[in-house]
């Protein structure tokens, strides 16, 4: 699963600095994993260029060449290569049904009805993927076709995400379109008392502020100071520990910019490695905020190097459909999140007697100023989503 995470967090961050750079000064949020994972039931249709291109832009190309070759182009589900197998394992140890944390993913190929698929591949997805693709009428019933797919998105996230197309925003011509909504709320292991929450000035970049609420809490957390960029590392983890919220917090003169720029997989898993997470007594000053945001991905997934799928004559989708002239038309992807005080429990009281005698020092960790933060899967390190506060 190693392999998997990696490539995980690098196609994050190529992600993140994309959508950093054409969306200057706004708020980021979106989710690597359920990408991946779209993006992945196309590579099991894709052959060729097609095939080699997505393959680099997850990340995969290094996982797909420690495959032995005859597993790449055999016809049956189990030998579609290992990669397709773990994410499907990976996913649905994220996706368990749990009281503590919703995680609702609609994930979905809409294919227009006048191409036939093929039923391996069908069924190859459906297996793997847990997602058959719909055939849909695109041409003739434009509208019809954007309220049936509207639809299933709000259903699959509980209601939280509407109107995942607006009016005249598919394409008549469309003959293929891959939907990726997900919708997150989880419970803090530790929650946020109501009653502390209060309003206070949040520093926008340039010298503005905004009033937020902003939620208080004492407690034991995983904190690292960085020197270079100067910042701090917390680890808020939601119940049980399975999943943890990592916010990166410029401090004194640092701002946010810096810390992007030396963001990389490998400066990243340095700032969260455990030699620097050391568990110290925080007080946790956080933002209550929600975030809804919808990415139409097509041009930035080509400048990353995905450029033949969405080519009508270039596009090898034949894994998936013996018909000519099948390409990907669009790619949408929305995700929500919601970040409240909620949690399981609230910690002992029992402890502030004890508090009294020791007095610790408590380190101050005051998010009133933009960062960015990542929720993060415990167990195998894959981030699930990937987010940038700049006004909340």
């Amino acid at each position: 699963m190693g392999s998997l995470s990696t490539a995980n967090v690098e196609f994050c961050l190529d992600v993140f600095k994309e959508l950093n750079n054409n969306n200057v000064g706004d708020n980021i949020f979106f989710s690597p994993l359920s990408l991946l994972y779209a993006l992945s039931m196309i590579l099991l249709g894709a052959r060729g260029n097609s095939a080699d291109q997505v393959q680099k832009v997850l990340h995969f190309n290094h996982i797909m060449e420690s495959l032995k070759p005859e597993y790449k182009d055999s016809p049956q589900c189990s030998q579609a290569g290992r990669i397709h197998s773990e994410l499907g394992v990976l996913f649905s140890q994220i996706n368990q049904p749990d009281s503590n944390y919703t995680l609702s993913i609609a994930n979905r190929l809409y294919g227009t009805k006048t191409m036939a698929f093929h039923e391996q591949y069908l069924s190859c997805s459906e297996k793997l993927y847990q997602a058959r693709l719909q055939t849909v009428d695109f041409e003739q019933s434009t509208e019809e076709t954007r309220k049936t797919i509207n639809a299933w998105v709000e259903d699959k996230t509980n209601g939280k995400v509407k109107d995942l197309f607006g009016k005249g925003t598919i394409d008549p011509s469309s003959v293929m379109v891959l939907v990726n909504a997900i919708y997150f709320k989880g419970q803090w292991q530790n929650k946020f008392q109501e009653r502390e929450t209060v309003k206070t000035p949040f520093q926008l970049s340039e010298g503005k502020s905004v009033i937020v609420e902003m939620m208080y809490q004492t407690g034991t957390f995983k904190l690292a100071f960085i020197k270079e960029p100067k910042m701090q590392v917390l680890e808020l983890p939601y119940v049980n520990k399975k999943l943890n919220m990592i916010i990166l917090l410029p401090e004194g003169t640092t701002n946010l910019e810096q810390v992007e720029k030396q963001l990389n997989v490998r400066t990243f898993r340095w700032w969260t490695s455990s030699s620097n997470m050391i568990e110290r007594e925080v007080e946790v000053h956080l933002p209550r905020f929600k975030l809804e945001i919808k990415y139409e991905l097509n041009s930035l997934l080509k400048s990353l190097g995905m450029t033949d799928i969405f080519d009508q004559v270039k596009a090898d989708l034949s894994g998936m459909s013996p018909a000519k002239g099948l390409y990907l038309s669009k790619v949408i992807h929305k995700s929500h999140l919601d970040v409240s005080e909620e949690g399981t429990e609230a910690a002992a009281a029992a402890g502030d007697s004890i508090a009294v005698k020791r007095l610790p020092i408590r380190a101050q960790f005051m998010a009133n100023r933009p960062f960015l933060f990542f929720i993060r899967h415990g167990h195998s390190n894959v981030i699930l989503f990937c987010g940038k506060l700049a006004s909340p």
